[in-house]
């Protein structure tokens, strides 16, 4: 018989990253200061770089993702839209940018191991990304 005790011990020490599963991570939609073809101040643009880098850092640690020590880590990305606007994938996934970087933060390793895929999924009220991590 399995003791659940020391199931939830080892979840809560662990999380999902446990024996290589994938664990998602939710972020908001990122902001418009963000895009390439944004025409804001610098300082506006890196005002909200460094939230959406904070923000994805912090989902990460909550996820409490274990990846190994070397190796590629995978990212795959659905971005589900605010409106039903058309939003072009490099420069969707440019705004994201910032995000991949918290989320190597919140790992604690070099972003240089990101293997990312994406999509664009259904319209979402608010818009919300998604990030599976696995590796």
């Amino acid at each position: 018989m399995v003791d659940t005790m020391d199931l939830r011990e080892t979840w809560d020490r662990f999380g999902s990253g446990l024996w290589g599963l994938e664990t998602m991570i939710l972020l908001p939609w990122p902001p418009k200061a963000l895009s390439p073809n944004s025409r804001v101040h610098w300082a506006v643009k890196a005002k909200a770089a460094k939230a959406y880098r904070k923000a994805a850092g912090w989902a990460t640690i909550e996820a409490r993702e274990v990846v190994e020590d070397d190796g590629p880590i995978l990212l795959h990305v659905t971005f589900y839209p605010p409106d039903k606007r058309h939003y072009d994938g490099d420069n969707i996934l440019a705004r994201c940018k910032s995000a991949f970087d918290g989320i190597a933060d919140g790992l604690c390793v070099n972003d240089v191991r990101f293997k990312i895929t994406y999509e664009i999924g259904a319209v979402v009220k608010g818009g919300e990304v998604r990030v599976i991590v696995s590796g």
